[in-house]
Parts: structure tokens; sequence; C-alpha cells
């Protein structure tokens, strides 16, 4: 370690950054470590966390309980144990991974299993680049990003004789690589007849839980999992997952937005006031605001049980403490049952603190806006596409056109409404949304349909009488379901084991030589679907293919995208678009949007500094506060 390397942020547990206030503190110098901390013209000059194999931390391989290997010997039993197709426990920088050959069909299929993960991609580490030009295709940028200090998880498109197996991201082109980032990492992955080329380096957790970080905690949750726990006695003081990036102009664009990339404050045009804002449901992160900081944090994950929450709440508290804020404000999203609310109207209450609640799309259009140092008062046009967020009419928003600024927004365009029959369990039913669609367009539950097939003559009768009485069944307006319901009815996905699964698998079938585009009519402030999906029967009757149906469908929403912007543009002169929700994490619909509206005259405000989905929507509830009036 030197003051150019090693961890930071996860080992911090105050301000000023020196030894005996991280998790090194235990680890007393020895004599060359102090002359050499001690020594101004020593590259490792007052390196906080300074140390060797006399007085830093000590590596063990544990099996049941038992020490089996000690430094060298524990990475040697390590790499024996994955060459042997089992899976490992790795402590790493911010939390533990799961660790296995990924060359190793059965000990993939072993680990997605024990993880209870059976379809979302592995991430993946190869000791040098040269290695991974051997699975993917890699641009200069690519390589760049992956060499940069951040060392982010790149999501790289898949060489036509890829030899790894398909169980690692089931239906995927691309695959997610990063590279070696601690020396733990460089020594288990030194290259040697016999040992594996890649490993999958995934999150040590079961699915939906936050990633493991303390010893005991691991040992107890991952013990099922793990066959080996190749671990150090250096703490971790706050859990951070890899961040994960895909190229899109030539720069980084978040998927997730984590280690190395959080703390760092985005810069913004304005002082503003200290507040919090307590971000969404679903990849929470929160932020804090400080002069012209915004210290969006680390990747939370979804606030859905008690540990999530828990270090939602423990990672407020250390942003805080680290950065000197005391809130005077506290933001939070519209939707009343989010936790992330809950915990928001509570503090304010107990803190006798303002609170605002900003409505979820208007935060994700500001979050574009702060991304891109938009100035304020400006008006843009706002395409914000995402699976779910609470609208002011209290009804699911998602598929929205809106026209404004950081302080107020109109809702100019928003797709047809549909029913949600059985509320967000239909997320996991694309099945169910695909026959709403049908419903609301009449349009005919035909028996050879792929949504008809997937359930019985008496399921089928009860979701009938759902969607008939209105039976709990919420109107939505959400692009996300009008990609579930596309991918169900043409036969890709019908039930969901993760969040977004039939919109990425959609994407994957695109053609991208077709051009021919499906049609999305304008009404008043309506984009109708009904003759989106009558156009889809049309083409499945005719034998049309999956991947060019779904390119149509693809090519028909960038044109629907033009044609709602220049209709704004006639109406008020506008000529900005921002493109802000989870939607536009589909690089294919985000550069046809892109190239088509630049065509015709438009600018395009991108995200770059922040996730597009709800990892970064924090940031733009902080600026909607900061642009608004005070408010009880």
């Amino acid at each position: 370690n030197c003051t150019n390397c090693g961890p930071r942020f996860s080992i911090i547990k105050n301000i000023p950054y020196d030894r005996p206030l991280t998790t090194m503190a235990d680890f007393k110098l020895c004599p060359a470590c102090q002359s050499e901390y001690d020594n101004p013209l020593d590259r490792r000059f007052h390196a906080q966390p300074v140390a060797c194999s006399e007085c830093g931390p000590r590596v063990q391989f544990i099996v049941q309980g038992e020490i089996i290997g000690k430094f060298e010997g524990a990475i040697t039993a390590a790499r024996r144990f994955i060459e042997d197709g089992k899976i490992i426990a790795i402590k790493g920088l911010g939390g533990y991974h799961l660790a296995c050959d990924a060359s190793n069909a059965e000990a993939v299929q072993k680990l997605r299993e024990r993880k209870k993960r059976s379809d979302r991609p592995f991430a993946l580490m190869s000791f040098d680049l040269e290695t991974i030009r051997n699975f993917c295709e890699t641009t200069d940028e690519d390589t760049e990003v992956l060499q940069s200090p951040q060392h982010p998880i790149v999501l790289l498109p898949k060489r036509d004789d890829c030899s790894l197996p398909e169980a690692i991201a089931p239906t995927q082109n691309h695959l997610g690589f990063m590279l070696p980032y601690t020396p733990l990492h460089y020594l288990l992955l030194e290259p040697d007849d016999g040992f594996p080329e890649v490993l999958v380096m995934t999150s040590g957790n079961l699915s939906d839980e936050p990633i493991a970080y303390e010893d005991e905690d691991a040992r107890g949750r991952l013990s099922e999992i793990a066959d080996g726990f190749l671990v150090h006695n250096r703490p971790i003081h706050m859990r951070v997952d890899d961040s994960v990036v895909r190229l899109v102009e030539q720069k980084p664009y978040f998927m997730r937005r984590s280690r190395g990339y959080a703390p760092d404050p985005i810069i913004l045009n304005d002082e503003i006031p200290q507040m919090l804002a307590c971000g969404a449901e679903l990849k929470n992160t929160f932020c804090l605001s400080r002069g012209q900081y915004a210290f969006l944090s680390h990747h939370i994950g979804d606030l859905e049980n008690y540990e999530t929450l828990s270090s939602f709440e423990n990672g407020i508290l250390h942003f805080q403490n680290l950065f000197r804020i005391k809130p005077q404000k506290i933001v939070a999203d519209l939707h009343p049952e989010y936790l992330s609310t809950k915990y928001a109207v509570d503090r304010a209450c107990r803190e006798d603190l303002s609170l605002l609640q900003v409505q979820h799309h208007h935060a994700h259009l500001a979050a574009c806006l702060a991304d891109n140092h938009w100035p304020a008062g400006q008006n843009v046009i706002g395409l914000i596409f995402d699976g779910t967020g609470y609208g002011t009419d209290g009804n699911i928003w998602g598929g929205e056109v809106l026209v404004g600024n950081y302080a107020s927004v109109q809702r100019r365009f928003h797709l047809a409404e549909t029913l949600l029959p059985g509320g967000d369990s239909a997320i996991r039913n694309p099945a169910k949304i695909a026959l709403s669609q049908l419903y609301s367009s009449d349009l005919p539950w035909t028996e050879e349909l792929p949504p008809v097939l997937a359930f019985t003559r008496q399921e089928l009768d009860v979701l009938k009488t759902q969607l008939v009485n209105r039976i709990n069944s919420p109107i939505t307006t959400s692009m996300g379901r009008l990609f579930d319901a596309v991918a169900s009815l043409i036969g890709i996905r019908q039930v969901a084991t993760y969040e977004g699964q039939a919109a990425i698998e959609l994407e994957n079938a695109c053609d991208p030589e077709e051009e021919n585009a499906y049609i999305f009519r304008l009404n008043s402030d309506t984009i109708e679907t009904a003759e989106l999906f009558d156009h889809i029967l049309l083409n499945m009757r005719m034998g049309i293919s999956i991947n060019t149906i779904t390119a149509r469908f693809h090519n028909g929403l960038a044109k629907m995208c033009l044609d709602v912007c220049q209709s704004i543009q006639n109406e008020s002169g506008l000529q900005t678009v921002a493109l802000s929700g989870g939607v536009w994490q589909n690089i294919t619909l985000l550069n046809k949007t892109t190239a088509l509206l630049r065509t015709n005259g438009f600018s395009v405000l991108q995200h770059h500094q922040v996730p597009a989905n709800d990892g970064g929507i924090a940031l733009g509830q902080l600026m909607v506060a900061s642009a608004a009036k005070e408010s009880n």
C-alpha cells in the first residue's frame, strides 16, 4: 500500500484520515514500515494503511471452522479448492465474493443453486486483459476503464467463439469482466498450468440480501454456499459492492455506481443547503449535499429487508460524520410505502426538520440535468422511462414525457394506461402483463399465444375477472411493463426471476440489421399502444422472426421518442432532451433514440456520472429540493 493505492472508503471510521481512525488501527507498524511512513522522500510517507508481511493483516483459508492454510498456504489451498470445482468465499475490500472456476459448468450451476440465483448474470475476473480478450471484444476505451484505478466490472460483448458456459450469463450477449484490484486477487489468480483463466466473482450473499462484510455474519450466511473461506483479519467498516459500467459514446455509463467511484462528490453548478435525499426503494442510494458538492452514496441495494435498511441507515450516519453534514431538510420519494420515505418522514418528525417529497420521474429528470450541469430555470424535454414510480394521481407511472426543469415539470405525454393484475406480483409474471395489454387493446386471448399457454383455463378465468372488475389491478403507464408484455407475447419470457430480465432478453434478441418500425399513435397527451400489439400479432401470424419483431419494437420506440419531442418542439421551441430512468440502460434503445434525435436537430443529455436507473434518483431529489420553495 502507498499513498496512491489500497483501500480508503471501506476502512475509514472517522476523519481526519489517520491510521488510528481506520480499521488498520490494531496493526502496529514494524520498524521497516515505520521508517517508510516517517520518511518524506518515501512513496509510503504518511500512507495510513501501510503494512507488510510482518505487521499487516494475515490471510487464512478456513474449511468448516478449521484453519487449513495460512499465508502462502492459504492461497495454495484456495486455488486447489477452485481447481477441484469447489466454491470459495473471498474477503475483499468492501465485502465477500463467492468464487468458482468459470469454465466449470457444474461448479457454476452449483453456485446458482446454492445462492438461489437462477438466471441473473455472474461477474467474472481474469488475471489480465489478454485473457479477457479470449472471451470478449474490447475497445481502447474498454481497456482504459478496466485498468483505471476504480477497476469496475465492465460489460463487454461476447466473442462468437466464447467458450465459457452459457450458465454464467444465460441468454446474454455481454459478459461482465473485471481485473484483480487487490493483492489477494493477484495472488489467487496468478497464471499457472491447470489453474482456471477466469473465475466467477459474484457478490457474497443470497439473492436479495446485502453483501456480507463482517466475518461472523459471512460465516453464518455463506456457510451453506461456500466450501471454504479465504479471509484476512483486517475489519471492513463500510460494505461496498463492485461498480458496473458499460461504455457509451466512449465514456462509462453506469449500471451501478459504487466501489471506486463513491463517495466522490458530484460537482454542482451552485451551492445548495445541507440536505439529505433518501432515494428510492430499489437500487437505493442516498445523497447528502454541502456547498457545491453532492455526495451520492455507494450502492445500498433494494430496501426490502431489515439488513438492507440497516445498511442504509448506518451509511447515512457514516456519511454525515465523514463529511460533517447536518441536514436542514430531508427529501424523499412520493411513494408512501417506500422504506426510504418512511425513514425520511420519521426522521423529519424526530428532528423537527423540513421534509419535501418529490415525484419519482421529476427526480429522474433533475438527476440527468445535474449530471450534465444544466443551468437552473431552463426547460428541457424529459423522456423518463422506467418500471415503477408513484405518480401524482396515485397511479404507477413509468412511460413519461415531461417538460420542465429542477423546480417544476409538466406531464406532457404518457404511455396508454393499462392494468397490473395482482399489483407488484405481476412484475414477476410478464405473461399477466401481456394479457392485460391485449385486454386493454381489445385484442383476443387466442389459444396459441405464449402468454395464454402459460396459464390453465381456470387461471385465465380468474385473470379475466380481475381485469374486468379491476380487482387488485392498479393502473400503470410503465414503459418497463410494456417491454415485459412484448417479451411475453412473442415467447421470450413468461416468468421473470430478477428485475428487468424480460426487457434485457428482449434487447438481446434484436436484429441489428432490421430498419422497419412499429407505429405508436399520439393522441392528445397519450402514446397509444393498441396498434403496436395488433401489428405484433399480425407479424407473428406471418411467421416473422422474434429477432425482427424485437428490432421493430425498438425502432418504433425510438421513432415515437422523436415524434413526441417534435410535437413539443412545435409548441415550445425546446430542442434539448434528457434521457433518464432504468429503461435507458437498454443501450440499443439509448443509441437508436440518441442518433435519431440528433439527426433531427435535438441536443441529447445522457447520464455519465450517475446511473440512469434509481441508483441516481437521490441526486435528482436533492436538486428538486434545492430549487423548491421552503415547505413543511
